[in-house]
């Protein structure tokens, strides 16, 4: 597997996939309350929150604690999220993935 290669579509892709999912919404980045980003990386993750200009403080973060957990990455961190109290009742959570085969989604959602 091509690393850098991976790296550099990951961090064009998420961008593209969250832009879109609030384009469909109608809603722009700062009415998103929590992002949940498939755990790849935490590199990948801090250079998405730096091209869509988001601190990291609205993404959730957990690949320091298991590793990247494929796709179990996302139900986990919105599990683990809603225990702490990041995500609460009317929150807005965007959640994105990228993924094998080289292929990306996102969902916006109101808890």
């Amino acid at each position: 597997m091509e690393g850098r290669a991976v790296f550099k579509h990951a961090v064009r892709r998420f961008p593209e996939a969250i832009r879109e999912a609030l384009a469909a919404a109608g809603l722009e980045l700062a009415d998103v309350d929590l992002f949940v980003l498939h755990q790849a990386n935490l590199r990948i993750l801090e250079a998405v929150a730096d091209v869509v200009q988001v601190p990291m403080e609205k993404f959730y973060c957990n690949i320091q604690k298991y590793g990247n957990t494929t796709a179990a990455s996302i139900p986990m961190a919105l599990h683990e999220a809603v225990r702490e109290g990041r995500i609460r009742e009317g929150n807005r959570v965007l959640l994105a993935a990228f993924g094998s085969g080289f292929t990306w989604a996102s969902a916006l959602l109101t808890w």
